[in-house]
């Protein structure tokens, strides 16, 4: 069976309970993709954190919202192991702050989301502000890159159902995520690798950061992608992810 996971989380307001949440309400959708965009459904918009699907596909996604050090460490580890497709989610007033970085992104070819504008939680927002925080994120981005965000990832991961409307309204697809590296709590290069590797399957979304804060990443990295590439898993773009399955009209509960 193919399939998008989905997060639905109208009957869930925090951002503790969302990975909860997915696992308890999220739903597969069939959706005919020449008339809806693919995460408008019957029920709103809704959040893509996994595609489920047979081949062995994976999306690197990295988080970042402050410091200059440990993202070009990152991206380096990239571009040696050769790995064309990943996902940089960027506060906007961290790369007003470092444009010279954000162009080093988008040299390196990799896609450039949203991670908001202000690095604070959308879903203790009034819809106004959130708004506003989304629209000045794209603006920036678009500034700097030339190029128009389409994927957001909101601080914190933290959202609302009213989120997933105001982004839709926008034209952003909400980017959350299936495996979380933990690479934040700096728990040591093995402890990451463990943790993702553990949790990989097929059509996850991977979550790293890049950060200041998050010192052992670039070094866990090149362990990750060699273990799985002998694994014969190949590293795709969020989109590619989006559009490799279809979406089935089936709870999961």
């Amino acid at each position: 069976m193919r399939g998008i996971w989905v997060i639905n989380i109208n009957k869930w307001k925090h951002y503790a309970i969302i990975v909860v949440a997915a696992l308890f309400t999220a739903s597969w959708l069939y959706i005919e993709r020449e008339n809806l965009p693919v995460f408008t459904t019957p029920e709103g918009p809704q959040a893509f954190y996994k595609a489920e699907i047979d081949d062995p596909k994976v999306a690197l996604t990295f988080n970042v919202s402050w410091g200059e050090h440990r993202l070009e460490p990152v991206i380096e580890v990239l571009q040696d192991k050769k790995i064309d497709q990943a996902t940089f989610f960027v506060s906007a007033s961290w790369a007003e702050k470092y444009p010279d970085l954000v162009e080093k992104i988008s040299e390196a070819g990799y896609t450039i989301g949203s991670h908001g504008y202000r690095y604070e939680n959308y879903a203790d927002w009034d819809d106004e502000s959130v708004r506003r925080d989304m629209q000045r994120s794209k603006q920036v981005i678009e500034e700097l890159t030339g190029s128009r965000p389409t994927l957001l990832r909101p601080p914190n991961g933290s959202f609302s159902q009213k989120t997933l409307e105001l982004a839709e309204q926008q034209d952003l697809d909400l980017i959350h995520w299936s495996v979380n590296s933990q690479d934040y709590e700096n728990p040591g290069t093995d402890a990451i690798v463990q943790t993702t590797l553990e949790n990989t399957n097929p059509g996850e979304v991977l979550m790293f950061h890049a950060s200041d804060s998050v010192k052992q990443t670039d070094k866990a990295l090149p362990v990750i992608i060699d273990q799985l590439e002998q694994e014969n898993y190949t590293f795709v773009s969020i989109e590619e992810l989006m559009e490799s399955a279809e979406a089935q009209s089936e709870e999961v509960e």
